[in-house]
């Protein structure tokens, strides 16, 4: 049997260009409604939802001892799972709550309205791409902070509003636990059945980019020539990082996934997309539509820049300080460069790789995050 060639469309600099206009007229609908409502205090309260915690205690930090005490070297993997379990209890998001009756009707109608799968979904492949990230969960979480978030950050126009929603680089540790949660929570087997949270989850997280966004606009500091904050173009690179790039990821580890099940992961990510607002016309339907978009990105978007350099900053610092002991603290920063590249680890102010670089080429990358499962 000779080998099937799939149709590719082309995603042009002028095509991407003009999606950086376009954003999430369904979601921003919302929240226009809210503000027509109640004013910034209905926005406050919508944001104060869409932000719970499913614990109000304190995020972990590092000046908790705990932290550092469960870092170290002697602590078995079954403490350290229990840890990092308590630590996602604290810091992640409650995906699962619906809104509350303090809340407008237009929320309350957003949700209702958008518990259904898109008619091109196909529920056996999304099935098969939940199996992927089963089988792949620990280098897939390993590749999530450590290429995924830079690959976002390395887009300049793209980062910024990232940079002044404060958080990222403020709340570095529990940021990337709330990023964590998120895939578990779109991956898991049951996510989009009646007894799954996935179509709540990606609801929440639509009306937080909308919210995000009419606060960048409100705020005085955006500046035009970035496009509007998270635009069409930035969601679908965004989506391209938690799908494309992964699998990208686990090819540079040597651990080559076939295409089928790489195409699964892909359609599975598909879905979540759309949900989250990506045009349907962006998602890339194959492995080699997934790579053009991903060379048109780069092309177009990616360069140096402060808001880049501090987030890449901030990630590494965070990873560096809760890696166990007995890891070379320059590690991360070898991990990084091998999976970047040169060029775009040049970009993120990535510091140069040590002796490191030859324990990482030579041996299987350790995962930072193995323990990130929520049962």
């Amino acid at each position: 049997m000779g080998t099937i060639i799939k149709p590719t469309r082309i995603f042009s600099h002028h095509r991407m260009q003009a999606m950086r206009q376009e954003a999430d007229p369904i979601a921003d609908e919302v929240i226009e409604a809210v503000y027509q409502e109640r004013g910034m205090v209905g926005i406050g309260q919508l944001m104060t939802f869409l932000s719970k915690k499913q614990n109000q205690s304190n995020y972990i930090t590092p000046q908790q001892p705990i932290a550092k005490d469960y870092a170290g070297i002697n602590m078995s993997k079954t403490a350290h799972e229990q840890w990092v379990k308590a630590a996602i209890a604290t810091a992640s998001l409650a995906f699962t709550e619906l809104p509350g009756a303090e809340l407008p009707v237009s929320v309350h109608n957003f949700f209702a309205s958008y518990q259904q799968l898109p008619a091109w979904s196909n529920v056996r492949q999304m099935a098969e791409g939940s199996i992927f990230f089963q089988k792949y969960t620990d280098p897939l979480m390993l590749l999530l902070g450590l290429y995924s978030l830079p690959y976002c950050y390395a887009a300049a126009d793209g980062a910024q509003v990232i940079y002044m929603s404060q958080r990222i680089h403020k709340d570095t540790y529990n940021r990337l636990l709330e990023t964590a949660q998120f895939v578990l929570e779109v991956t898991k087997p049951d996510a989009f059945s009646a007894n799954g949270a996935g179509f709540i989850t990606c609801n929440k997280i639509r009306l937080m980019h909308a919210t995000i966004r009419f606060y960048s606009k409100q705020s005085g500091r955006w500046n035009d020539a970035w496009g509007l904050p998270i635009n069409q173009d930035d969601m679908a690179s965004t989506n391209l990082a938690m799908s494309y790039i992964p699998i990208r990821g686990l090819r540079k580890l040597n651990l080559n996934p076939e295409d089928k099940e790489s195409e699964a992961y892909l359609h599975l990510w598909n879905v979540v997309g759309y949900l989250l607002g990506v045009k349907e016309e962006l998602l890339p339907a194959n492995l080699r539509e997934a790579y053009h978009i991903d060379r048109v990105n780069v092309s177009r978007n990616f360069r140096s820049s402060d808001a880049g350099i501090v987030l890449t900053k901030a990630l590494l610092d965070s990873l560096n300080y809760f890696a166990p002991e007995s890891m070379p603290k320059k590690l991360p920063v070898a991990q990084m460069r091998l999976l970047l590249g040169d060029d775009v680890a040049d970009m993120l102010a990535i510091p140069a790789a040590d002796w490191t670089w030859n324990l990482v080429k030579t041996t299987q990358l350790r995962n930072f995050f193995q323990s990130l499962r929520i049962a």
